[in-house]
This record gives structure tokens, C-alpha cells and sequence, in this order.
């Protein structure tokens, strides 16, 4: 799997996640500035610097909103690889996407009826309703925000958002904000 580097807007907002080479990019060309970097180091004939993990916009980039289009990688990160009926993670491969309403029965392509299935389950609900088949969900499917996806794509780079964002808000309460 190839690396990717989480791009910040100008107001720390995620925006998307670029490869390394692009990062590098942006940052020679100061349109970026290095937020956090792994212990690698990249080097050239002349320079040596710190691969990136994460980069921040110097400037701010206003995007329309987003919407992602459902894919089968899109369902299993928003599911976090878990069979939404027993709760399984038999890994990437042994997973399904199921549509809870089934096309047979008018159910659309939708995120809302979408969900990640393993084999055994998928197989046991065939083209019945949740009901016919006496199955429920863990969690009611949804359609995830575009930076939800960005995040979930990239843990480590999520985690040191997370982390990132929890000190501001910490900060922001002892200011009295």
C-alpha cells in the first residue's frame, strides 16, 4: 500500500491525502508547511528532510461540499471491516457488501442501504428482508461526510488530527472560550 499524507487546509481542516511526492511538492514549492513527519528521512543530492505524515496549506483552499459516490472500499472503512450483522472481522476479503433491502425487492445503491456483510451472514439473509431472515444490525448504515473517509484512509494520520484537535479544544476550555 502505497504511503499517503494527509493535507490540512489553512484552518487545520482535513482536505484530502496526497503521496509522499506530492507533499514534497507542495512544501518545496511553499505552498504546504510541514505539520508532523515520520523518523524517515527523505534525501537528494543536495537536501535531507523528514518524510511527511502530515502537511498544512499555507493558504485556505474554499472546496464545495462533497459527496462520495458508495464503492465497496467506501462501506467497509465506514464499517471498520466488521460484519454489521455478528459483528465479525474475518478480514477484507471474507466480507461482502449487502444491501439490507435487497435490489429485488426495490432496494436501492445507495450508502443508506448498503452495509458490510460476512459470507456466512450475507449467505443466511439471501434476498429477504431483515425481518423475514430474523436479523437486525449492529448500526443503522449511513452515508459518511468526504473527511470522514480521508481520515479513516489514513489511521496514523487521523490519530495526530484527533490528537491534534482534543489539545485545541483542551486549550480552548482553560481560555474560558
Amino acid at each position: 500500500m502505497a504511503k499517503s499524507v494527509l493535507v490540512l487546509n489553512a484552518t487545520f481542516e482535513p482536505l484530502s491525502l496526497v503521496s509522499v511526492r506530492r507533499a514534497v511538492v507542495l512544501l518545496l514549492h511553499e505552498k504546504a508547511e510541514l505539520v508532523e513527519a515520520t523518523e524517515r528521512m527523505l534525501s537528494s543530492a543536495s537536501r535531507a528532510f523528514p518524510e511527511p505524515l502530515v502537511i498544512r496549506l499555507t493558504r485556505y483552499v474554499r472546496l464545495p461540499h462533497r459527496t462520495v459516490p458508495p464503492t465497496r472500499s467506501g462501506v467497509m472503512l465506514r464499517d471498520a471491516y466488521t460484519c454489521q450483522y455478528c459483528g465479525d472481522t474475518p478480514g477484507r476479503y471474507e466480507l461482502t457488501v449487502d444491501h439490507v433491502v435487497p435490489r429485488s425487492r426495490g432496494g436501492g445503491h445507495g450508502w443508506e442501504n448498503l452495509t458490510t456483510a460476512c459470507k456466512r451472514c450475507n449467505h443466511k439473509k439471501g434476498s429477504q428482508l431483515l425481518e423475514e431472515a430474523q436479523m437486525t444490525l449492529l448500526r443503522k448504515p449511513f452515508e459518511p461526510s468526504y473527511i470522514a473517509l480521508v481520515l479513516l484512509s489514513n489511521p496514523i494520520a487521523a490519530n495526530y488530527w484527533e490528537t491534534m484537535m482534543n489539545g485545541a479544544l483542551h486549550a480552548n476550555d482553560y481560555a474560558g472560550l
